[in-house]
C-alpha cells in the first residue's frame, strides 16, 4: 500500500495577505520562495521544499483557526521568539513542557493558533504536557529537563 512520505504544506485562506507575509516571513523567519498579488509561498527549509506554508488572500473564503507548529533549532531561540511574542503583544495561548519540547502556543493576527518549540532531546511518553515558564534562565530550563531524566531512572 502507497504512502506518504511527510507533510508538503499547508494553506491558509487570510485576509490580509501583507499583515500575515510580515508574521510568517518577518517575524517567524521563513523565506518567501514565490508570490503574486494574491499569493505567498513561504518555506523554513526552501533549497529542500519550495513552500512548506502558502497563504491566499481570498474574500469570499477563509480558513477558520487552525494551529501550525515551527520546530527552533536552540532553547535560545525559543526564549527569545518568548521574548518578542510579549513585546509583539501576541496573545499566548499556554507554554507547556511536553518532555520531549517545549513549546510556546500564540496567535497570529487572524487567530490562528501557532506554535514555536524545540525538541530537548528527551524521549517522554505523549501526550503529556505541564507549564513551564520560558522567562527561566537556560540553566534552570535544562534543570528542569534533569531532574525529569532522574524521575525516569527513580
Amino acid at each position: 500500500m502507497p504512502k506518504v512520505t511527510r507533510l508538503g504544506h499547508v494553506g491558509l485562506y487570510v485576509r490580509d495577505i501583507e499583515v500575515m507575509k510580515e508574521f510568517y516571513a518577518d517575524f517567524l523567519g521563513l523565506t518567501v520562495t514565490d508570490r503574486d498579488e494574491r499569493r505567498v509561498f513561504l518555506s523554513g527549509r526552501p533549497d529542500e521544499e519550495h513552500h512548506e506554508l502558502l497563504l491566499a488572500q481570498n474574500d469570499e473564503h477563509h480558513t477558520d483557526p487552525q494551529q501550525i507548529s515551527f520546530p527552533v533549532e536552540t532553547l535560545g531561540e525559543l526564549r527569545e521568539f518568548y521574548t518578542q511574542i510579549l513585546e509583539r503583544g501576541y496573545h499566548i495561548d499556554h507554554v507547556n513542557n511536553h518532555g520531549n519540547a517545549f513549546g510556546c502556543y500564540f496567535h497570529d493576527p487572524e487567530s490562528n493558533r501557532v506554535e514555536v518549540y524545540w525538541h530537548t532531546g528527551l524521549d517522554w511518553p505523549q501526550p503529556y504536557g505541564v507549564p513551564v515558564d520560558l522567562s527561566l534562565s537556560e540553566e534552570e530550563l535544562m534543570q528542569v529537563l534533569e531532574d525529569m531524566k532522574a524521575s525516569i531512572s527513580a
